[in-house]
């Protein structure tokens, strides 16, 4: 596991295969940095499935209010809801969308990010400036890399745990 510099500004998701480490941006993105901690920390995320995952892509989470697969899940609802806290404004950057990036998911509407989030398989740059980038992924990254693929997946990869490494 990676040297955690800031435990605060660092996530811990539990994964299939293993844990991967995230460091948070709060200088970057502080409203998606204090959105996904504050999800975290009331364990919204755990269980939410991956639905949307694109070979050569990203892999996109989040959706906290029908992703979980432990209560009424259905896969062709994923990716539809966030929270029942209110959309973020954009908090757009010059951080490029690389390999392990962490971006907001949004709809058209750039100030219409919540909860869901995807994790760049390599650098997507065409993604800069328009989707908000708000950490990186500085261990674990070959356990990203194993998620199952698919739009949505038949058998979709879930968020097993995510805690903010402060509380682990």
């Amino acid at each position: 596991m990676a040297e955690i510099k800031d435990p605060e500004n660092t996530i811990l998701m539990e994964l299939k295969g293993g844990t991967v480490t995230i460091e948070l941006l709060p200088d970057v993105a502080p409203e998606h940095v204090a959105r996904m901690k504050e999800l975290a920390r009331a364990g919204a995320y755990d269980n939410v499935a991956f639905h949307r995952v694109i070979d050569g892509f990203m892999a996109q989470t989040g959706d906290v209010a029908n992703g979980n697969m432990e209560k009424d899940f259905n896969i062709g609802r994923a990716g539809t809801g966030g929270s029942d806290l209110p959309d973020l404004p954009a908090e757009f950057s010059k951080i490029p969308h690389a390999r392990g990036s962490l971006g907001a998911a949004r709809s058209a509407n750039p100030n219409s990010a919540n909860s869901q989030f995807f994790i760049n398989f390599k650098d997507n740059d065409f993604l800069n400036g328009q989707y908000t980038v708000y950490g990186q992924v500085v261990s674990g990254m070959e356990h990203v890399d194993a998620i199952t693929r698919g739009e949505p997946p038949m058998n979709p990869d879930r968020m097993i745990s995510v805690k903010v490494a402060a509380d682990a």
